[in-house]
Order: structure tokens, then C-alpha cells, then sequence
């Protein structure tokens, strides 16, 4: 079933929103740094105003990057992730040290494109699989009536029946019973014979050389056709076999080749790359006391992607002229004027995240749709454990997690998860002994499990 000729989600309905909604909507997870928030929802309404455009001038206009300047921990990367999946487009965090350049062992910067592919032709295949659920549910629901009820063409029973009516008429009779029973769970711990995808062959495993991925993954592929997968019988649970069979018949009602196209546009038009730790690879090494060579070549091959070029992936040609490129690093000894020329200058936007402290944790513990408190309380709920925080309780955690930032390496709102889970661990580890219990965390009980790391300064620094 072919898919219906729209434009991506990305480029439509997802893109009318305001900088002012975006910024709102990245409110909603993200605390303080107004100044970053705004420059991606700028970036964001562009693509929107660039489709709008005559063809001819669309083309010529090319995607505004961003770096982002700040200390680990401040929201650089959940910025990028928000803004993508409020987009509805494909997002890929890569990290630049990783990357190194032509000609040495290791990841080409090339890769990150056609891992951003892979991500977008599964972004758009779970939308489409989404899309025929309904239909592909009533297909395997019928599929798993002819196990139920197997026909004339496979058993014979209903073709050796005297009066061929009746007996067609006692056939389907049964077959609404069986329908009836299934859709009320009555069948699902039946077993049924069916068939399933046996794997045969050698199971060959291609040891791709660093760089080189794509060859591997080609490999895999044309193996994978010289030894075809074949069918084998085996009982399974009913509840099972409807899954098999809506997965199966979801697939059929899915077009590869259409969600490839789609997802190709999409990458094209609406891809966002969020590459960490540039500052990384920029600056002169000399005074780092290694080569040089590696960490500049790097940078003269991430040019021309972010330039706009076009990347062989195993879906085809990619081009990255429209794609978002967002870096983010710390920049504590280097700055972005380290960064060769030419690099600099397809990255124009440039914003100073700020660090976090006291006020902003507290913002952090408590604003948020997915703040660490919820998060918490939702898992000890599980146990049938009401958790509670009290506003001293949350004041003293914030507190306490800018004063080891000041004394330590300083994390930013990452600090919180590790002053949590010390808290929590033993209320974590003792709640499924205590069902139905209420526990208010106030800030007696924050200052009686940060006790002994509070007094101890070297212990707080392993520990915390």
C-alpha cells in the first residue's frame, strides 16, 4: 500500500509554531538559558519561513549553525534533542573526538551523516507503521482466525461435509465464536502452529574496518540475500502469534521505497546534528604537547560537510546543504576563534550558556514535566511507596549541589542525579519490604543521608 504524497511532518504542522511557542515548549524541560532557547527557535522558524519561498530562492538559502559556549551540565544537549523532537526531526548527537581525519584508524565525519539517515528512514518507517496499525491489526486478526479455523484449502474439512451450505454456513458461525472468544482474551494462552522466520546459513559476523561502516554494512547485505531466511512450523502462544502477525502484515502495508524517499527529504530539509565537544578539536596542540595534524584535519574534513556536499549512504546520495549543525563545547582553554577560518564562519551564531546555581537547581527539582522529584515518585510508586518532597527538603539539595560544584569538578544540574540517588538508595533499595508506607523527604532527612559526605571533603569528592 503505497504511502500518500505529503510533505514530512517536520516541514508542516510540527513548524508553525512561534519562536515565542517554541521557547515556551522548551520551557517546559529546559530552566533558565533564555538566550539559547531563542536562538534555536529562530533557527527552527527559518526552515519554516524557507519553505514558504519560491523554489529558486529556497535553494540559496542556507541554515544559520549554531555554537554553544558553556560547562558540562547547563542543557547544550538538551536544547538540541527538545528542539528535534519537537520538530518531528531527525536528530543525531555525534561527539568530535571521536571523528578522526582521512587517512588515520577511526570514524570519518562522513559517518555521522549516514547515521543520521539510519535515524530518519526509522523515524519515518515508526510513523508509518503507526499510521497502518489499525489496518494491519484487522489483517493479522483474521489471519489468526485461519490458524484458528483452517479452510477447505488446507484441511479439507469443510469441502468433505455433506451440504456444502450448512457446512459453510456452521464454518463461519464458528469462525465468530473464535472472534468473539480472542477479543475477549480467552484464547490467549491457546497454542496455535504457525509459521516463522528460521535464520539458516552460517551466521556470519563482518569485522568493518573503523571508517569504513558502510562497507560492513554492505557485506551484511549481500549476505543476508545469498542466505535467505526461511520458514519453520512451531507452536506459540495465541497472544504471540498476534503480535507476529501484525508486525508481518505492517510490513507489507509499509513501502520501503517511499519511506526511504521520505526519509530523505526529511534529513535533507529538517536534519539536525548536534556535535559535542569541538572545542576539542580546535586550537594548536603544540602547547598541548601533541601532533597537531589530526585535530586540524579533522576540522578541514567536517568543512565541506557543513558546507554542503553530498554523502554516499547505503540509501543513496545524501546532501547536507539544509542540514542544522549545532556545536556545543566548553571552551575552557580554547575559544571558537581557535577553529580554522573556514570553519568559523559556517558556524555565525554564537551563545553563552550559563552556568547554574543555587536558584536554578531548585527551578530544576521542580519545574519541569520530567524534574527528578516526579521521576522518583513515579518509580516508588511502583512499590506502593507515596513520596513526597518538602520545599526545605528541595532548597537544601540545591544548596548543597552548587556548594560541591564550587569545591569540585563542576557538572552543572548533573550533580543532582548523584546527590538524589544518594539520598533515595536506601529507601530504594529497602521499598519493596515497605508497601503502602508514606515517606516526606524534609531537610532533616537530606542532612541525615549527606551526613557523612558533608563532614568528609575528600569523601564528597569520591562519592559526589
Amino acid at each position: 500500500m503505497p504511502l500518500p504524497a505529503v510533505a514530512p511532518k517536520s516541514l508542516t504542522s510540527a513548524s508553525n509554531l512561534t519562536p515565542r511557542e517554541i521557547v515556551s515548549e522548551l520551557d517546559r524541560y529546559i530552566v533558565s538559558q533564555k538566550d539559547a532557547k531563542r536562538m534555536v527557535a529562530i533557527a527552527m522558524r527559518n526552515r519554516w519561513r524557507r519553505q514558504q519561498l519560491d523554489p529558486a530562492l529556497r535553494d540559496e538559502i542556507a541554515p544559520k549553525n549554531i555554537i554553544m559556549m558553556g560547562p558540562t551540565g547547563v542543557g547544550k544537549t538538551e536544547i538540541a534533542r527538545r528542539l528535534a523532537k519537537l520538530a518531528g526531526s531527525p536528530f543525531h548527537k555525534v561527539e568530535a573526538t571521536k571523528f578522526t581525519e582521512v587517512g588515520y584508524v577511526g570514524r570519518d565525519v562522513e559517518s555521522m551523516i549516514r547515521e543520521l539517515m539510519d535515524i530518519g528512514v526509522s523515524l519515518v518507517k515508526e510513523e508509518e507503521l503507526a499510521r497502518v496499525r489499525v489496518q494491519a491489526e484487522k489483517r493479522a486478526e483474521e489471519a489468526l482466525l485461519d490458524l484458528l479455523l483452517p479452510g477447505p484449502s488446507q484441511q479439507g474439512v469443510f469441502a468433505a461435509a455433506p451440504g456444502g451450505e450448512t457446512a459453510g454456513a456452521d464454518k463461519d458461525s464458528t469462525r465468530e465464536k473464535l472472534r468473539t472468544l480472542w477479543r475477549q482474551g480467552q484464547l490467549d494462552e491457546r497454542e496455535v502452529e504457525m509459521q516463522v522466520t528460521a535464520k539458516t546459513g552460517p551466521q556470519i559476523e563482518v569485522m568493518s574496518i573503523p571508517g569504513m561502516e558502510e562497507m560492513g554494512s554492505q557485506f551484511r547485505d549481500m549476505f543476508s540475500k545469498v542466505f535467505p531466511s526461511k520458514k519453520k512450523t512451531r507452536k506459540i502462544k495465541i497472544k504471540d502469534a498476534h503480535g507476529l502477525l501484525v508486525q508481518e502484515e505492517s510490513d507489507k502495508l509499509v513501502d520501503m521505497d517511499k519511506v526511504v524517499e521520505q526519509a530523505k527529504e526529511r534529513v535533507e530539509q529538517t536534519g539536525i546534528l548536534f556535535i559535542d565537544e569541538i572545542d576539542k578539536i580546535c586550537g594548536s596542540d603544540a602547547r598541548r604537547g601533541g601532533p597537531d595534524v589530526s585535530r586540524e584535519g579533522v576540522q578541514r574534513d567536517l568543512l565541506p560537510v557543513v558546507e554542503g556536499s553530498t554523502v554516499n549512504t547505503k540509501y543513496g546520495m545524501v546532501k547536507t546543504d539544509h542540514i542544522l549543525f549545532i556545536a556545543a563545547g566548553a571552551f575552557h582553554i580554547s575559544k571558537p576563534s581557535d577553529l580554522i577560518p573556514e570553519l568559523q564562519g559556517r558556524f555565525p551564531l554564537r551563545v553563552e550558556l550559563k552556568d547554574l546555581g543555587q536558584e536554578e537547581f531548585y527551578r530544576i527539582l521542580t519545574e519541569p514535566a520530567n524534574a527528578l522529584t516526579k521521576q522518583y515518585s513515579a518509580l516508588l510508586s511502583t512499590e506502593d511507596i507515596e513520596l513526597s518532597f518538602g520545599d526545605d527538603a528541595l532548597r537544601e539539595i540545591a544548596a548543597f549541589a552548587e556548594q560541591i560544584n564550587q569545591e569540585t569538578e563542576n557538572i552543572g544540574a548533573r550533580r543532582l542525579y548523584t546527590i538524589m540517588e544518594r539520598i533515595l538508595s536506601d529507601l530504594s533499595f529497602e521499598a519493596p519490604d515497605r508497601p503502602g508506607q508514606k515517606v516526606a523527604v524534609d531537610r532533616v532527612y537530606v542532612r541525615e543521608h549527606l551526613k557523612d559526605v558533608q563532614q568528609d571533603h575528600d569523601l564528597s569528592r569520591y562519592i559526589l
